[in-house]
């Protein structure tokens, strides 16, 4: 599908950043949004010298080693093209919080700022870029989002996973109790006070499965890796030999989805 963004300009390239999460975890998942993107005639570029954005030591109390690792991203995306990333809370690194790590650099603070203005989450790319709407070729289903902290509240993109789905013909969006809260993941929040953690992931699983759907999508691996983690402990606590509650990143729905011949 071929469409003029509606911020501008279509781009011809753009930058893909994986995250540590996906590559590691869910190496599927990034593959997937490279292809959907390609297949919308988008030269995906991917520096192989990416590492983790720095996150986890930001959140964690040790600046100096989240600003070493930021300054080598830094140093991977020289063209003006725009940076794609398949997590609201990896982009919402990039584009806030490196402008902050450089404050007292001059030339690196630059960079991160002008690195910050071409950072988009990938679901926001599809739909306020690429102007991407789904053509579903799947049987009917019911399905359950789940937002991540940082796509809602950091980047302000919650909103365009919902649009993807809403415009799917066979695909019903069920309507969580808890949509706005946490998982419980929080990066290293979830090592640092494993009970909290536990708490609240046990109270959004039960939300997700409250609304019978199939399945739970949702654009941020990391929370993915937390709540189908959970699930599947819940499911050998009680015996259950397959899972009652699987999931996947939004990425892998929509190619699955939108192949001919899809099942569902």
């Amino acid at each position: 599908m071929q469409t003029q963004g509606v911020a501008g300009k279509r781009p011809a390239d753009i930058y893909f950043f994986a995250t540590c999460v996906v590559d590691q975890f869910f190496p599927g998942a990034g593959l997937d949004a490279i292809t959907l993107l390609e297949r919308e005639g988008i030269r995906v570029h991917f520096p192989v010298a990416q590492t983790c954005c720095g996150q986890p030591a930001y959140t964690s109390g040790f600046p100096d080693q989240a600003r070493a690792v930021a300054a080598h991203q830094l140093t991977l995306f020289p063209e003006n093209w725009p940076l794609v990333v398949p997590s609201g809370s990896c982009a919402g690194m990039i584009k806030h919080h490196y402008p902050r790590l450089f404050a007292d650099d001059p030339q690196r603070r630059a960079q991160a700022e002008a690195l910050s203005l071409r950072v988009y989450e990938f679901t926001d790319f599809l739909v306020n870029v690429l102007g991407y709407a789904a053509q579903d070729q799947g049987a009917e289903c019911t399905v359950v989002l789940h937002t991540s902290c940082s796509a809602r509240r950091e980047m302000g993109v919650h909103l365009s996973s919902r649009q993807l789905l809403d415009g799917m013909k066979g695909v019903t969006v069920a309507m969580q109790d808890h949509e706005s809260e946490c998982c419980g993941f929080g990066g290293t929040f979830s090592l640092k006070q494993p009970e909290i953690s536990a708490a609240m992931v046990a109270d959004k699983l039960e939300s997700l499965k409250a609304t019978g759907a199939e399945r739970v999508l949702s654009a941020d691996c990391g929370c993915l890796m937390n709540i189908l983690g959970h699930a599947a402990w819940k499911d050998a606590q009680d015996g259950q030999t397959s899972a009652t509650l699987p999931g996947e990143h939004i990425a892998s729905f929509l190619l699955r989805r939108t192949e001919q011949g899809a099942a569902k």
